[in-house]
């Protein structure tokens, strides 16, 4: 008797959801914690600011686990922020999927303008994404920053 293999291939479930904070806290907190704070040094305190609970977030989940997240604050004109995705799962497209999940509510609310502070290693992700700089480096949590814009 000959037995054969057979291959199997399984896509990962990827989803990005819309939400607000205290729904999804645990989640956002989780993948932030690692990049910003773990992996990126940022300390807890500027990390998790009063401003949480004031924004739109998006979480992406990988078979319902949190890799990524990001926030739109409506109350500032659509600044986007702390956008990030554990390091496993970066350029699988997730980043990508949390901004246009943002744009897209954004544009549902009305909004014609997004803009955020990115992170300069950053700039060629949101470049891609037609995001523009729009003002001069600065250095927030320790690290360089841009202001960036793009019309919706």
């Amino acid at each position: 008797m000959q037995c054969g293999s057979t291959d199997v291939i399984v896509d990962a479930i990827m989803d990005t959801i819309i939400t607000v904070y205290p729904l999804r806290e645990k989640d956002i907190r989780f993948v932030r914690d690692e990049v910003f704070i773990v992996e990126q040094s940022v300390s807890r305190e500027e990390e998790f600011d009063d401003r949480d609970n004031h924004c739109i977030h998006a979480v992406t989940y990988v078979n319902g686990a949190p890799v990524g997240t990001g926030r739109i604050d409506l109350e500032k004109n659509g600044k986007i922020g702390r956008v990030a995705v554990l390091k496993a799962h970066r350029r699988r497209g997730i980043g990508r999927m949390i901004m246009h999940a943002l744009e897209s509510y954004a544009k549902d609310k009305g909004l014609t303008r997004l803009w955020f502070h990115a992170q300069v290693q950053a700039v060629p992700f949101y470049s891609n994404l037609g995001y523009r700089i729009s003002g001069g480096e600065f250095i927030e949590a320790d690290i360089p920053h841009v202001k960036m814009e793009k019309g919706i």
